[in-house]
């Protein structure tokens, strides 16, 4: 103990021992001591000077401490103070009045310890263990020394921790510790840990984040809340940013609907604190990473649509319209407000509908717009009000509609100020900012709608008083040549090349008018500066698409002439290069990236994200147009038209064998329900021979009581009022069985007429093969059924025959006495049964000769479906060749333009070389010019002679 006293504050004789020294000495101590109480009065005394001599003690202590946590785990006291000591070396606190240099070399130093306490994974582990302990003092330290290593060595901490067993669950622990620091520590630790690490941030997910970090920040407060809400919301944004699994899985527990309240702001909106404005911040970032554009069109849809669906969407347009939000909380709000209805039509008819709380009512669309167009409105609070009004338009036809409506003369109100209004006016104010931003929003009310396109050629100007009208198109064009501000010219190129892209009537509209073609020609021929080639670019495109989408309608502004026109002034290779000064300038890849517009002042605000998708769609196709002749213009014409007309009557091929085929399913469906129907008469059939073997019974029995009646030889009375019986109840089942017969040959006639309706439907459609099987087993089970008919008709007369030999015996019987009136009367009924069976026999002859006709259809119908499928397969064979030809004929005519290119460029340096020699070479114009000449000399003498 002496020796603590000296070093801790006893004034000992004699010279001081260095820091060094004295760190050396209690890193021995730390060693070599065999009582816990030394040891931890020795590391106490280590954690004292950690912060001054933290080079001395990292280097000489690092590896006791770390034994320290090893062994001595029963002690919460030395734990808490070694994990102290490792965090004074490791931890780079910012200190204001450190310089940058000496700030970089602790940060150095840090990196460099944290290198060597992970270079075993082991003590990683170890130190999430020391996080199960209750103790605060060894729980604090341990979260805040892990939460240092991440910060210096995150990705190999993230890697070690995530293959530790229950590594992430011991950290999710913290945030229900009931001690509030180490709770906010905590936060900050997984902060750190989530970073850049899509694994760990689902396993963190899955571990019920979301439903704490939400009941966190509704306890404290929500938006009204300290820091620790924003240490929450920090910590949402890492789990949701960029992590589908989590987006999905953050909408699917309904946590979208847990966000509403945070955005109920009262009525006085005075006195908005710094925190307050992080937060809710942070809140609305938050609902913008669900809603991101980059995220996937479904996943987007989703959310949207319950955003809209829990009242979340009107809680932000409520915060929109509110007075005394401060600048930054609106930018953002409208910013979300953007994402949340691009592309959702439910969401933005809801927008539409928003009205500002002024008087009169005006919609929020227009006051937005007054704002964008307002230039002492701050920069970023017009750029948000411009993307708005993109994502309002964006896939919504119907809003595009409305916007272009309110500048047509049938619409116009002179009381009220509408879009269509604000947007002219800003188009042509003097301000280069308001003319870009209204000429971009103009061109997204046209993007994709060719029907907007030819209703905005309507609109007329009243430039001023005494002048007639100009139309919007003329007076775009009429500012343009008046050589305003670049940004104002790119601006409105930028309206005028969506405007006549893809619209023909509109590309005549522009060429109508004489002097724009000379102006653009001019532009792009001149040689100008470099702030001047963006302008040149966007000529070129403009006249490129002039010539993509023109309809030959103007005689004096043909595609053909206007190409002609370009290589004569300004030269093909000339017209192309500065067609790709557009993509090569420096701001058009920042555009292309996001639609949001974000530029970091207003002079670099010249390109569109929308527009940068129609340069990358048009410029390829510009420059092939430009290099196409005539020649090879008729023959894509022609090749074309072929295989238009090859399509034609493939589709009416296509078309007839779709009706084919329904008529196929027609007779499968007919065939089915009489096969079914078969299946019952079948099935009555059956029934029929039952009966017709319990009369076989009876007769049997009627033959055996005769017999016995005869040898017994009784009395003639007797035997006559038995007879009288027999012949009775023979009558009555004879009378049974023509009834059954009378209905066999009706189920006859029914089967008959519906052979005749199938056979008339099969010689209507020349696709019978498919029934064919079907009509097969039907005519089958017809045959069988004559078959049973004629079994039956033998048996009959089998039947007929017996009575007969009973009544024959019966009369022989009774001679003496004379035939009873029932006796005839029994005689003419069997000759009636008689005559029936008779005519049912001929029925069933009749039967098999219409099944034989049958048959011989059938054999017909399967003729023509054979002669149907060889002509589908000849007309396919014959579009296989034709498109084999054109594939062969395309690569031809590019082979030919290859070769006549090479030819063309030869010729053209022979020429050159004979002019650098002196040589006088004729053009072809003057050949051309020389042979006509001559031609007509020639005919004028043969006219003399």
């Amino acid at each position: 103990m002496n020796f603590f006293r000296g070093v801790m504050g006893g004034q000992a004789a004699g010279p001081q021992p260095s820091g060094a020294e004295t760190i050396q000495k209690l890193c021995d101590r730390v060693a070599s001591s065999t009582l816990l109480e030394d040891r931890r009065d020795a590391v106490r005394a280590l954690k004292s000077l950690s912060k001054k001599y933290r080079m001395e003690v990292g280097t000489q202590a690092m590896d006791h401490l770390i034994n320290i946590l090893q062994t001595d785990r029963s002690d919460s006291e030395i734990l808490g103070y070694a994990l102290d000591t490792l965090y004074n070396i490791i931890c780079n606190d910012e200190e204001e009045e450190q310089d940058e240099n000496a700030q970089k070399q602790a940060d150095d130093l840090g990196v460099q310890f944290t290198d060597k306490f992970i270079q075993d994974p082991e003590h990683v582990t170890l130190l999430l263990t020391m996080l199960e302990e209750f103790d605060f003092h060894v729980r604090w330290p341990g979260v805040k020394l892990l939460t240092a290593i991440l910060k210096n060595q995150g990705v190999q901490v993230q890697g070690i921790i995530l293959v530790s067993p229950m590594g992430v669950s011991r950290l999710m622990d913290l945030l229900a510790d009931s001690r509030e620091v180490i709770r906010n520590d905590g936060l900050l630790l997984l902060q750190q840990l989530t970073k850049s690490n899509a694994a760990i941030q689902k396993i963190v997910a899955f571990e019920n984040a979301f439903e704490r970090l939400l009941d966190i920040i509704t306890e404290e407060g929500s938006s009204d809340g300290g820091i620790v809400v924003e240490d929450c919301l920090l910590l949402l944004l890492n789990l949701l940013k960029n992590n589908s699994s989590n987006q999905n899985f953050f909408k699917e527990g309904s946590y979208i609907q847990r966000m509403k309240p945070w955005f109920e702001v009262g009525d006085d909106n005075s006195g908005w604190s710094a925190q307050k404005v992080t937060n809710l911040h942070l809140m609305l970032q938050l609902v913008r990473v669900m809603v991101s554009p980059v995220n996937s069109p479904g996943a987007t849809a989703s959310c949207q649509k319950s955003m809209y669906q829990c009242g979340l969407l009107q809680q932000l347009c409520t915060i929109l319209m509110a007075t005394g939000v401060p600048a930054d909380i609106l930018t953002e709000t409208i910013n979300t407000v953007s994402e949340v209805i691009r592309g959702s039509q439910v969401n933005q008819d809801y927008f539409a509908s928003v009205n500002a709380p002024s008087n009169p009512p005006r919609p929020a669309i227009v006051v937005l717009l007054m704002s964008m167009v307002n230039e002492r409105q701050p920069f970023v609070l017009r750029c948000a009000v411009l993307y708005c009004f993109q994502c309002f338009l964006y896939k919504n036809q119907k809003g595009q509609g409305e916007i272009v409506a309110t500048l047509l003369p049938s619409t116009i109100d002179a009381n009220s100020i509408s879009a269509g209004q604000l947007l002219c006016g800003g188009l042509f104010s003097a301000d280069s900012l308001s003319n870009w931003c209204a000429a971009v929003a103009l061109a997204h009310a046209l993007q994709d709608n060719l029907t907007q396109k030819e209703q905005l050629l309507r609109v007329q100007l009243a430039t001023s008083l005494g002048k007639p009208p100009v139309s919007l198109l003329q007076q775009c064009t009429n500012i343009l040549s008046q050589g305003s501000k670049v940004q104002t010219r790119v601006g409105l190129l930028m309206l005028l090349c969506t405007w006549i892209s893809n619209c023909p009537i509109a590309v005549t509209h522009f060429l109508h008018n004489q002097e724009n073609v000379p102006f653009l020609t001019a532009q792009i021929s001149e040689n100008l500066g470099e702030d001047e080639r963006l302008v040149q670019g966007l000529c070129a495109l403009l006249l490129g698409i002039c010539i993509y989408y023109n309809d030959n309608s103007l005689e004096n502004y043909t595609k053909e002439k206007l190409k002609q026109l370009i290589e004569k002034r300004i030269g093909k290779e000339n017209f192309v290069e500065k067609l790709g000064f557009i993509t090569k300038h420096e701001l058009y890849s920042r555009a292309a990236q996001k639609p949001q517009p974000v530029f970091p002042s207003p002079e670099q605000m010249l390109f569109d994200h929308e527009f940068t998708k129609l340069v990358k769609e048009l410029e390829g196709m510009i420059t092939k147009a430009v290099h196409k002749s005539s020649e090879e213009e008729k023959k894509e014409e022609e090749v074309k038209k072929t295989l238009e007309q090859h399509d034609n009557i493939v589709t009416q091929y296509k078309e007839l064998i779709r009706e084919q085929d329904a008529q196929i399913q027609e007779l499968k469906e007919q065939v089915s329900s009489m096969a079914s129907q078969a299946e019952q008469m079948q099935t009555t059939i059956t029934q029929q021979v039952s009966q017709i073997q319990q009369h076989k019974d009876q007769y049997n029995i009627l033959k055996l009581k005769l017999g016995k009646d005869n040898q017994s030889q009784g009395d003639g009375s007797q035997m006559n009022g038995l007879q009288t019986e027999e012949l009775t109840q023979l009558r009555e089942e004879m009378e049974e069985l023509r009834k059954e017969h009378t209905l066999f040959q009706s189920q006859l006639s029914d089967k008959d007429t519906l052979i005749n309706t199938l056979r008339s439907e099969m010689s209507q459609t020349a696709e019978g093969s498919a029934a064919g099987s079907d009509n097969t087993e039907l005519l089958k089970e017809l045959e069988a059924l004559r078959s049973q008919v004629q079994s039956q008709s033998a048996e009959i007369n089998q039947m007929k025959t017996e009575r007969q030999e009973l009544l024959r015996r019966a009369e022989a019987g009774s001679s003496d006495a004379a035939p009873s009136s029932d006796g005839s009367l029994d005689a003419a009924k069997m000759a009636e049964l008689e005559s029936r069976l008779a005519a049912l026999t001929t029925d069933t002859e009749r039967l098999k000769g219409e099944a034989k006709s049958s048959s011989e259809s059938r054999a017909e119908l399967e003729q023509q479906l054979a002669s149907v499928n060889s002509t589908v397969a000849i007309l396919q064979t014959e579009k296989a060749k034709l498109q084999t030809e054109v594939q062969e004929s395309k690569k031809e005519q590019d082979d030919l333009l290859m070769l006549l290119a090479d030819q063309d460029q030869k010729i053209h340096s022979l020429k050159q070389r004979l002019k650098d020699l002196g040589e006088t070479v004729d053009d072809e114009d003057d050949l051309d010019a020389r042979d006509q000449t001559d031609d007509e000399e020639e005919e004028e003498d043969d006219d003399e002679d």
